[in-house]
């Protein structure tokens, strides 16, 4: 048939040469609902009341010690004296400080215990001024706001486990040894670092159990452990659970196929490093600046050398925190936390996400 044609509407569905009365209404009906589904009143069922915003805990600072020679840990509670939410091994807690920063920091006591949040923080004088801010500020009797717990790092609770912690790394490490020891798992912990001071928490490790513990400082056995040491701690089958510097777990990484192990979940203290980036561009406005982006580094960091004040955390696309709009560009996104929606919408976390070689990605900055 010539696609010029035009086409004749078919008989109804007894074969009378002229429409069906209910089709034609109903498609009649059909021409005139459908537009009306992608309106803002229809994209959500009517049924269902509209989704409030998840107010945001208030927190009081109610005690403070030092576990270790550069680590405050800070117990935290509901004024009030109230319960907190649940939470469950691995989870972060997303703290305002006084300052404005916001700051990821994982919950480290045990989460059958609902009184309390205990968080612990190694004080880093380089870094961006957050850890420095919880030594300095942080007192008994400051009030906080958090965001509720979130977990990337998720406990799958595997009949075998290895958990190796490397220095602050323990912090995830501690709720996954009261969770295992709760179910009767078969568990070992080995917590590594440059010296018997580095390492926070020792001896509530030891008091745990100290034959499924292992604490090990680089002084005393002639530098840092090989990946091949560390698993080799692991019962057979087990799953291993790492949080540490980015050597520690390229170590683990690369030992694993030769252990005793079966699988490898990982949380890193940082970004990972960038292997496979392009250089592309980010531009601040329409009619802003134009910053050039290395295949090395990230948009954020680039970004944050012209905005000091830009707002980040987890450097790893987790959190949320440095999220901006994408005015003009196709990003590659790397994140693991915007949904299709937000994407289409134009959402972007510079901290991971980038673009292919030559893009210029243009920002609402």
């Amino acid at each position: 048939m010539d696609p010029l044609t035009p086409l004749t509407p078919p008989p109804d569905l007894y074969g009378r040469p002229r429409a069906d009365a209910f089709l034609r209404r109903l498609t009649a009906f059909g021409d005139r609902y459908s537009p009306a589904l992608g309106s803002p009143l229809l994209r959500r069922n009517p049924r269902r009341p509209f989704s409030r915003p998840t107010p945001q805990l208030q927190l009081v600072v109610a005690s403070r010690r030092q576990p270790a020679s550069d680590v405050v840990e800070l117990t935290l509670a509901d004024p009030s004296g109230g319960q907190l939410p649940s939470w469950q091994p691995g989870a972060h807690l997303r703290v305002t400080l006084p300052s404005g920063r916001e700051r990821h920091y994982s919950l480290n006591g045990d989460p059958a215990d609902r009184r309390q949040y205990r968080i612990a923080v190694r004080r880093l004088p380089a870094g961006g001024g957050g850890s420095v801010e919880v030594h300095d500020v942080l007192h008994p009797g400051t009030r906080l706001t958090a965001r509720r717990p979130r977990n990337g790092f998720a406990f799958c609770a595997e009949p075998a486990v290895l958990l190796l912690a490397g220095g602050i790394g323990i912090t995830p490490l501690l709720p996954m040894v009261h969770e295992a020891r709760r179910h009767g798992l078969d568990w070992r912990l080995v917590h590594v670092g440059r010296s018997a001071d580095s390492l926070p928490y020792a001896d509530e490790l030891r008091a745990l159990d100290p034959h499924r513990v292992v604490l090990r400082t680089d002084d005393d056995h002639g530098g840092v452990p090989t990946g091949a040491e560390l698993l080799a701690h692991a019962p057979r089958g087990a799953a291993v659970y790492c949080c540490g510097p980015a050597p520690m777990l390229a170590a683990v990484q690369g030992a694993l196929d030769g252990s005793a192990a079966s699988a490898l979940h990982f949380e890193r203290f940082g970004a990972a490093p960038i292997t496979d980036g392009a250089p592309f561009a980010v531009r601040l406005g329409a009619d802003g600046p134009t910053l050039d982006v290395p295949a090395d580094r990230s948009a954020l960091d680039v970004l944050r050398e012209a905005r000091p004040d830009l707002p980040y955390s987890c450097h790893q696309g987790f959190c949320g925190t440095c999220e901006v709009r994408l005015l003009a560009g196709a990003p590659e996104h790397r994140d693991r936390r915007l949904t299709p929606e937000q994407r289409a919408a134009g959402a972007l976390l510079p901290c991971v996400s980038r673009a292919a070689e030559g893009e210029t990605l243009v920002l609402d900055l």
